[in-house]
C-alpha cells in the first residue's frame, strides 16, 4: 500500500485541517521520472518528503500524524500507537486516509472518527466510533485531480456495531488487509532523534559501518544464553568486548551510532518497500550523509520497491537537493499548527529554494526581527 494523502480535522494542536498530498502534483518532466516512483499511468510517488520550519513550528507533531495514518491502515491498534499523544484530548478527530493498492490495483479512502475518553485510571483511551472505507480501480481514474474524488460512491465497507470480534480502537481495515495480503513496513525513528543505542543486534552492513567511520575493522554480535557479547575492533587496535549496546557510546560517535540504525533499517525499506521516518534528520549527521540518504530514496534504479522517506529538518540547504517543489512542506506555528506545501508558494522549481527560505520570503520561515531584537537587548543587558 502507498500513502497518497491524509487530512485530518480537529486535531487540538493544528490551527486548521491539516492536508497532506504525498505523490507527485506538479507537472512530471521526463527527466524528473528517474527521483519518483511510478504507482500507474501519470501517478508517481514522491520517494523523499521533507518538512522544514523552525524550532516549535510542528514538523515533528505532523510526522506523528503521518505515523498514526500510517499504522491505522496497517491493523495496529490505536491505543498501541507510540504517536497517538497527537490527538490529546480531543472530543473526536477525523481521519481520511488514501491510499493506492498494488495488489488489488485499487485508489481507496479510508475515513476514521476517533474519540478520547479519559480516566484517572488508565489516562486517555482512544476508540474508533465510526468508519468507512470507499475504493475505486485505477482505471476508473481519468485525471489526476479526480482521483481522489469519491463523491457519490457507496462505502465498501462500513463499520458496524454488531462487530464483536472487532476491537474498538482496531480499524476495518484489518479485514480488508487480511483479504488482500497486504502490509506495510514502517520503520519510526522518532525516538531516536536525541537519543542513539542500537536498537538490534543483528550485525551491520560492512558497507554502512565503513561509510560513516573508516577506521573501523570489525563489529560483530555474538548471542549467547540470552546474552550479547559485542566484538569492536579498530584498524590496527586490539580488539574491544563490550556487553551492552550502550557501551558503544564510548567508543563511536553519535553519528556514527546513528547513522548505522538509520542506514541499516532505511536498507530493509529500500529492499522491501514501505515507509521510514525521522526527526531532525540532520542531528549528529554532517550534509553529505544526509543527501546520501536522500539520494538513496530519490534513486529509481535503487529504489525499486517504492520505499519511502519522510523526513523533517532545521537546515534549507537540503532543500536545494531536489528537483521539485511539491515533495517539501513548510511548517509554521502562528496560534496553532499550519503546513502548506511549497509547490503552492513557488510555482517554479528553478528558484534556489534555500535562498527563499532563508530571505523570508516564505513567511514564517525565520525567527522574527523583534524577537531578534529582544534577545540582543537581554544579552546586552545581563552584561552591561
Amino acid at each position: 500500500m502507498k500513502l497518497l494523502r491524509i487530512t485530518a480535522e480537529e486535531l487540538p494542536l493544528f490551527k486548521e485541517k491539516l492536508d497532506l498530498t504525498l505523490y507527485a502534483q506538479q507537472r512530471i518532466a521526463e527527466e524528473q521520472k528517474s527521483i519518483l516512483f511510478p504507482l500507474f499511468s501519470n501517478i508517481y510517488l514522491n520517494s523523499a518528503t521533507g518538512f522544514i520550519g523552525i524550532n516549535a513550528s510542528g514538523k515533528t507533531s505532523v510526522l506523528k500524524v503521518i505515523l498514526l495514518a500510517l499504522e491505522i491502515i496497517n491493523n495496529e491498534p490505536i491505543n498501541h500507537i507510540e504517536t497517538r499523544d497527537i490527538l490529546g484530548d480531543a472530543k473526536e478527530v477525523k481521519l481520511n486516509m488514501y491510499f493506492f493498492s498494488e495488489n488489488t490495483n485499487e485508489i481507496c479512502r479510508l475515513e476514521t472518527i476517533i474519540a478520547s475518553k479519559k480516566s484517572k485510571s488508565e489516562g486517555t483511551n482512544y476508540s474508533i466510533v465510526s468508519e468507512s472505507l470507499w475504493k475505486k480501480n485505477v482505471d476508473e481514474v481519468t485525471t489526476r485531480k479526480a482521483m481522489l474524488d469519491f463523491e457519490g460512491k457507496e462505502p465498501a465497507i462500513i463499520r458496524s456495531s454488531q462487530e464483536e470480534f472487532l476491537s474498538d480502537d482496531v480499524s476495518i481495515m484489518i479485514a480488508r488487509n487480511k483479504k488482500t495480503k497486504e502490509h506495510m513496513r514502517i520503520v519510526n525513528l522518532l525516538k531516536y532523534t536525541n537519543e542513539n543505542i542500537l536498537p538490534f543486534s543483528e550485525d551491520i552492513p560492512t558497507e554502512v559501518i565503513t561509510f560513516l567511520d573508516p577506521t573501523i575493522e570489525r563489529l560483530h554480535f555474538d548471542e549467547n544464553d540470552n546474552k550479547t557479547l559485542i566484538h569492536l575492533k579498530f584498524k590496527g587496535k586490539e580488539e574491544i568486548l563490550l556487553n551492552n549496546p550502550l557501551e558503544l557510546n564510548n567508543y563511536l560517535s553519535s553519528g556514527t551510532v546513528k547513522g548505522m540504525i538509520t542506514f541499516t533499517l532505511a536498507q530493509e525499506v529500500l529492499q522491501k518497500g514501505g515507509y521510514i521516518v525521522v526527526d531532525e534528520v540532520e542531528n549528529h549527521f554532517n550534509k553529505e550523509i544526509v543527501t546520501t540518504l536522500m539520494r538513496f530514496f530519490m534513486d529509481s534504479k535503487l529504489n525499486k520497491n517504492g520505499g519511502t522517506l519522510i523526513f523533517s529538518t532545521h537546515y534549507p540547504e537540503l532543500l536545494d537537493e531536489y528537483d521539485r517543489n511539491d515533495s517539501i512542506f513548510i511548517t509554521r506555528n502562528r496560534n496553532g499548527i499550519t503546513v502548506e506545501n511549497l509547490s503552492n508558494i513557488l510555482k517554479r522549481n528553478d528558484i534556489k529554494k534555500s535562498d527563499a527560505y532563508q530571505s523570508g520570503f516564505l513567511e514564517g520561515t525565520t525567527p522574527t526581527y523583534e524577537a531578534y531584537m529582544q534577545l540582543k537587548k537581554s544579552i546586552a543587558a545581563s552584561l552591561a
